[in-house]
């Protein structure tokens, strides 16, 4: 792995007393590593200007080790995420996620600050809010510092409604994500209209997320086509909301060209992107392009690079396993939790060599397209000019609570532009 600098930067040792929040301390009392609120993040982002923060979703510990190590050369602020439903078929979860990150930090010396962002709570019909009250406080107990709440399979009244039925059970001091439109491709892409529905719902009753989310072209996992996210429809969304001071997350990175994503951070208000699958697959030891899309043999094939990632040996086990179960390549995520404990079990070497493909690769998209360099000082000042763990929010309320009842919501969402597209479960 590479060798870090254990200079401490300017204000560091401030921002760990006072910028880890409640739940951070309690857990890890005698850290040293920087875990913080989402909001920070998304507040450096912003101080640089048209500047993205990866948002790396850690389905193994080699890619958390290797994005960790990207951001500490880069000098750059970090998300690390797992999606709900990530943690059905990787052994990295809501709850076992921060302990990862912070045993990590302490570790390696890891000094820019890192939030703990609990992504795609999906809720997909108003039965699933009940059992959500329960649950989403118990990952913040667990150590989540931000997290997205994703009802967009719902129509735009039961979205709006489920957000505000949830967000008393979130900390106010936590980073906060909605999502319009689900993530899913060239079909039912997020329009203005419903965009502002839902944010300007939120903001009459005091809801000011950092973030939204929306299907704006592109997919999870593999990208079948060049298609991508649409830089012209983003734009417009983003600034239809300006008023509200919301940020944007830019899912299904994977699949999109870096010039692609450097027009995101060069023209839209995203602060945050997720990558998931490219990781995984650097990680494998895939052969990948340089925006992280696996690249297919003439047979249709995932190429392994020989000398990278896992042994060829285990990757043929790996090949096998998932023919034997009928796993397509958009499958192979399923792969994670079968074979932790034999990707764990690889010689010190192998596992060296496959973080240290992700932290090349992470490296370069925070370098050279996400423009992210020096933004981890940015915000430790942040911190040490709000003195606590949360910022506070970025808007005010503008709209009115009394044309935003239950009642008036149901109504206006019958006027809503807005195409849902095909029906499918487009949740990680």
């Amino acid at each position: 792995m590479t060798e870090h600098s254990n200079k401490m930067p300017k204000g560091f040792e401030i921002a760990l007393k006072v910028g880890r929040p409640p739940n951070i301390v309690k857990l890890f009392p005698n850290s040293k590593a920087l875990i913080v609120s989402g909001k920070y993040i998304d507040r450096a982002m912003l101080a640089k200007g048209k500047a993205i923060s990866m948002a790396a979703n850690g389905r193994n510990i080699f890619v958390i080790r290797g994005a960790l190590a990207a951001a500490q050369r880069a000098n750059s602020v970090l998300i690390v995420e797992i999606a709900r439903s990530e943690g059905t078929y990787c052994a990295v979860n809501f709850w076992n996620i921060a302990r990862q990150v912070d045993a990590l930090c302490n570790e390696m010396g890891i000094t820019i600050p890192v939030a703990i962002h609990a992504d795609h709570y999906g809720i997909k019909s108003p039965e699933d809010i009940g059992p959500a009250k329960i649950e989403i406080p118990t990952a913040f107990e667990a150590g989540i510092t931000s997290i997205a709440i994703d009802a967009s399979h719902m129509p735009d009244d039961q979205n709006l409604m489920a957000n505000l039925a949830l967000y008393p059970f979130i900390p106010k001091w936590a980073g906060l994500e909605t999502e319009v439109g689900e993530i899913k491709g060239k079909t039912g892409l997020s329009t203005v209209d419903e965009a502002l529905f839902l944010i300007r719902g939120l903001n009459a009753h005091d809801i000011f997320p950092d973030w939204i989310a929306l299907n704006n072209g592109t997919t999870h996992g593999i990208e079948a086509s060049d298609q991508g996210i649409q830089v012209g429809l983003t734009r417009s969304i983003h600034d239809a909301l300006t008023p509200y001071s919301v940020s944007g997350a830019q899912h299904g990175t994977s699949g999109n060209n870096s010039d692609r994503l450097r027009e995101i951070a060069a023209l839209t208000r995203t602060t945050k992107a997720n990558v998931a699958t490219a990781l995984q697959m650097i990680s494998w030891g895939l052969e990948v392009n340089d925006y992280g899309n696996a690249i297919l043999d003439p047979d249709g094939k995932f190429i392994k690079v020989q000398g990278q990632g896992v042994t060829e040996e285990l990757w043929l086990e790996m090949v096998a396993y998932a023919d034997a179960k009928g796993l397509k390549k958009g499958d192979y995520k399923k792969l994670n939790l079968p074979f932790e404990s034999k990707l764990l079990a690889q010689p010190q070497a192998i596992r060296d060599r496959m973080a240290k493909r992700v932290e090349d690769f992470v490296y370069q998209m925070l370098m050279t397209v996400f423009n992210a360099a020096d933004t981890a000082p940015l915000a430790i000042e942040a911190i040490l000019a709000a003195n606590s763990f949360d910022p506070g929010s970025k808007a005010g309320r503008i709209e009115d609570p009394s044309d935003w009842t239950p009642e008036k919501i149901a109504a206006r969402a019958l006027s809503v532009e807005a195409d849902k597209g095909a029906k499918g479960n487009f949740d990680d």
